[in-house]
């Protein structure tokens, strides 16, 4: 029997995921959470063969997620849930060791097959997902940045239209840093503005709106 675990923050998916994959005879669901607080402390009690994982959760983006879990439970195989269609998140996903990738609005079909090839040790992307990866320009990012906390807690702050002084107050830091900061931000998302860094952060679910 195939032990699985559904995230997602929506409780309307969660109880309709859980109740599609209980009807496959070989599938038992273990746990759902909408959280990654409430992930963490089930997988304490619970091992695992499949983690669905939705990518933005309530607390959390979940690609900084893949490595702590896998880490602490190698045996457990993570297929991402998302609404993103973007090239560097289904990229970064795969590159932290997710060994699927699925779109929300898949059919039914696709998630049990992608569970069932994940098993064999095989990745898996929905159909959507493949189209998206081989579609893929040498334009755009790769992959999403990875952020340190002080430039999440930047972006925070300049999304709700803080300046550099009034940031600077606000995290007891110099102007100079929060500056530096912010060239650092203009450089990883290769944008020419904060204004763009702070847009595709949103869209890639580091910074909530």
């Amino acid at each position: 029997m195939t032990k699985i675990a559904i995230t997602d923050d929506h409780p309307l998916l969660l109880e309709g995921l859980k109740n599609i994959l209980s009807q496959q005879e070989d599938f038992s669901v273990v746990g759902c959470y909408s959280s990654s607080s409430e992930l963490f402390a089930g997988l304490e009690n619970q091992s695992l063969d499949v983690l669905l994982l939705d990518i933005n959760l309530s607390d959390g983006n979940s690609i900084d997620l893949i490595q702590p879990i896998l880490k602490k439970y190698p045996d457990t195989q993570i297929i991402i849930l998302s609404v993103h269609n973007e090239f560097a998140v289904i990229n970064s996903s795969l590159e932290e060791g997710a060994m699927g990738y699925i779109q929300k609005n898949a059919l039914v079909t696709e998630i049990i097959s992608g569970i069932q090839t994940i098993l064999k040790g095989e990745k898996f992307l929905c159909n959507q997902t493949k189209k998206i990866v081989e579609m893929k320009t040498n334009s755009g990012l790769n992959a999403v940045p990875k952020l340190t906390r002080r430039e999440k807690e930047i972006l925070i702050e300049a999304s709700l239209g803080l300046t550099t002084i009034q940031i600077a107050d606000k995290l007891c830091i110099s102007p100079h840093t929060v500056e530096s900061h912010r060239k650092n931000l203009i450089v990883k998302f290769k944008t020419t503005n904060l204004s763009t860094a702070i847009k595709l952060a949103m869209e890639y679910g580091l910074v909530r709106p």
